[in-house]
């Protein structure tokens, strides 16, 4: 045990003069040190895409560093030995310049190639959404992770830019037109990398009054409740009033009062028009059809009517006033024999119209009932009902639409009349209308418009010209060939067609349509 204390006693002595010895300012051996050697840099690159590098700086002699980081960067960063240092670098290679400084002040300087490079986003996902209510407008967002930003392509104009956004942000388009167009959204890593998502999108016609469910650009698409059933089927009774080869069909919830269904039309109707027509078919009479007008997000701002059927097993139509009724009305909800319960029976309906009046403005179209026309006049021209000037012949009418082409009107002077419906041209493909003029050999031009929207390469005109003067005569427009899959709703008259008006007035009654 002494032989351990003396031993112990002796190593402290030698520190103590070891220490003595330094601070008596003898610095030789840190004179003489060699400069620092094997310098060597580890480079971890983050994996998030976030060109963040950490530099772990290693050599032998080295008391400190200095790394330069070869992407511009011009103060080199300082470390103590055993520290590291962290610098976010863009996509690319660098040379890493890495000085080992020893305790003398020598520096030994090593440089490091780096390469940083982004890989592609991950999990790259897009929500593209048709907005109620705005048929041609869609919305995009996006989500992916390693992502940096996205850009969408709307693929309605090649030339267009794309629209730069973030995940987290929605963004809002709105097409000129019908029709299917790709989307295209890129997810940008940063770098070169990316991750790309295509979608076909279809823009269809805006789904608004009047409905005729024949339109293959349309979705009809039904909400029921209370166990009821709604499509689109084949007419099953096509003749009498209704020809049309789609209809709508509905089957009540047997042992249910509370059951219907309705569409969502794309925009509130406007209800300056407060008559409703609609063709339905029944199994019966005296059954109570209720039509119901509701708000898009508020159900108790609502209007609601019920009629009843008159005859079985054929097509009526049945007229709803809503008079009184002026809210935002966007759903149009049907209830076959209402707050009855169903029984199973199928009931079909079609052609739903809105109109100034409860009697339908379309074909034939006379001029003896209370109509509430509607003259869209242009070019000079002027429309109007009036009193037959000349009750004679084969038209003793008492009211008669006049025609006057003011004095220097153009030469396409004329007027546009809307109808309640599309024209139904499936069968019969001529219209015939009597017509007086002041002169023989009158070039007239009657023109059917597609409407709802208006798609003015689909429009188709005839012409024929007036035989006698001062009377009365029947012409007849021949539209063989017409698609009748169009939604011809707005008929347009042009009298003299091609001359300059000099304020003569015509007269035109009895449009029908005739084989």
């Amino acid at each position: 045990m002494k032989n351990l204390k003396y031993i112990i006693s002796i190593l402290f002595v030698a520190i103590i003069f070891g220490c003595s010895d330094d601070s008596n300012g003898d610095t030789s051996f840190a004179d003489n040190a060699e400069a620092p050697k094997n310098i060597t840099a580890l480079f971890t690159i983050a994996s998030d895409n976030s060109g963040r590098v950490t530099i772990a700086p290693h050599g032998e002699g080295v008391t400190a560093f200095e790394i330069l980081y070869g992407d511009g960067t011009t103060e080199p960063a300082s470390l103590q030995a055993g520290e590291k240092a962290q610098h976010v670098y863009p996509e690319g290679t660098f040379t890493v310049k890495v000085t080992g400084i020893g305790i003398n002040g020598k520096r030994t300087e090593a440089e490091f190639p780096l390469t940083v490079s982004f890989v592609a986003p991950e999990n790259l996902a897009v929500t593209i959404t048709n907005v109620v209510g705005s048929p041609l407008k869609i919305t995009v967002s996006a989500t992916a992770d390693l992502e940096t930003y996205f850009k969408v392509w709307f693929g309605e104009n090649a030339a267009a830019e794309p629209i730069e956004f973030n995940e987290g942000d929605t963004i809002p388009y709105t097409y000129a037109g019908i029709g299917t167009y790709t989307v295209t959204v890129i997810a940008y890593s940063g770098g070169a990398a990316n991750a790309t998502y295509t979608q076909e999108v279809t823009i269809s016609n805006p789904l608004n009054l009047p409905i005729d469910f024949e339109s293959a650009n349309l979705s009809y698409n039904f909400t029921t409740f209370g166990g009821a059933v709604a499509s689109v089927v084949n007419n099953p009774a096509a003749g009498g009033i209704n020809s049309s080869a789609r209809v709508g069909s509905m089957i009540p919830a047997a042992g249910q009062t509370w059951t219907g269904g309705y569409l969502t039309l794309d925009a509130p109707i406007d209800m300056a028009q407060h008559f409703f027509r609609i063709k339905v078919w029944s199994p019966a009479a005296g059954v109570p059809v209720l039509l119901k007008l509701e708000n898009l997000t508020d159900p108790n701002t609502s209007a609601e009517h019920i009629v009843n059927t008159t005859v079985a097993n054929q097509w009526e139509e049945l007229v709803y006033d809503f008079t009184g009724a002026t809210a935002s009305y966007s759903k149009m909800v049907l209830f076959f024999n209402a707050a009855n319960a169903g029984t199973g029976d199928t009931y079909y309906f079609d052609d739903i119209v809105q109109a100034s009046s409860g009697v339908a403005i379309g074909m034939p179209l006379t001029f003896e009932q209370t109509l509430n026309l509607t003259w869209n006049n242009f070019g000079g021209a002027i429309g109007s009902k009036v009193a037959n000037p000349n009750a004679t012949g084969i038209n003793t009418s008492s009211q008669v639409g006049k025609f006057v082409k003011n004095a220097n009107s153009e030469t396409w002077a004329g007027i546009a009349i809307p109808f309640d419906a599309p024209i139904d041209f499936t069968v019969m493909k001529k219209v015939k209308m009597k017509v007086w003029s002041p002169a023989a050999g009158i070039t007239v031009l009657m023109k059917f418009e597609n409407m709802n929207p208006h798609v003015a390469g689909d429009d188709i005109e005839k012409r024929t010209t007036t035989t006698v003067a001062n009377q009365w005569e029947e012409i007849t427009f021949d539209f063989t060939g017409i698609d009748s899959s169009k939604n011809y709703q707005q008929m347009v008259l042009f009298f003299n067609f091609d001359i300059r008006g000099t304020g003569e007035s015509y007269y035109f009654d009895d449009v029908k349509q005739a084989n």
